[in-house]
Order: C-alpha cells, then sequence, then structure tokens
C-alpha cells in the first residue's frame, strides 16, 4: 500500500480497519488533501460523525476548534503510529514518520477499537 492517498481528492469516504477485539470496523470519513481543505479541518464544528483525514499532514493544532479530539498519527501505509486525545488551543508535535492524520471526536476512536501498530483502509465513494 505504498503511496496510499496519492490518488485522493477532498470528499466522502469510508474507513476501514480491524479493531482490537479483531471485527471489522467502517465509518463516515471526509478527506481533506487539499490546502485549503486541511487548512478548514474541524474549525468551527461541534460535532463529527466518523472522522476526518488530512493528507498529506505529520503535525496538527486545535487552534479555534471547539471540541477535543482524538488523534491519530498514520505512516505511508495508513498503519496507526501513535493515538492521542488533544482539548482545544493546543499544538501538536509533528510525527517524523506520520504522512497523513486523522481526527475523530474525543473519546470515538477508543469506542471503535482503533490502536497502535494497527492499519486502516480508505474507500472512496459516498459516505
Amino acid at each position: 500500500m505504498a503511496g496510499a492517498g496519492s490518488g485522493w481528492r477532498d470528499g466522502h469516504a469510508h474507513l476501514t480497519f480491524d479493531s482490537d477485539t479483531g471485527l471489522p470496523v467502517r465509518l463516515p470519513l471526509e478527506i481533506a488533501r487539499s490546502y485549503r481543505a486541511r487548512r478548514k479541518g474541524l474549525l468551527g464544528r461541534t460535532s463529527l460523525t466518523g472522522a476526518l483525514l488530512l493528507t498529506p499532514a505529520n503535525s496538527i493544532h486545535t487552534f479555534g476548534m471547539r471540541i477535543p479530539i482524538d488523534v491519530a498519527y498514520l505512516d505511508r501505509h495508513l498503519r496507526v503510529l501513535s493515538l492521542h486525545t488533544m482539548p482545544p488551543n493546543r499544538l501538536g508535535l509533528p510525527r517524523l514518520r506520520a504522512r497523513h492524520v486523522l481526527e475523530a471526536e474525543a473519546g470515538a476512536m477508543r469506542s471503535w477499537g482503533l490502536r497502535v501498530g494497527g492499519v486502516v483502509g480508505v474507500e472512496e465513494g459516498p459516505a
């Protein structure tokens, strides 16, 4: 899966992965690939159904956000490098091997069973 995301465009898709219990998970996903979409991210939102994928990205901030978020840093093969929960108005440190960042409402990733070392997939098309 090297070069994952090279053909992605801004829009809707599905996030897929096997949870920490081994059960498959499929969730609505928004892809933010353009500079404009990545810059806007979750700013001004009070909720999110599913997740938002920022690509390319290796760091984020939560300045101007209204809600705390879960953050998963992904490598080029979409393997989860680290998971964090960030309150509003914080600056995340860059992750050297990260190529993508997945964001969701705080607590969502734990409830989904996403784990460090797991690999996610992106199915393009309407969410």
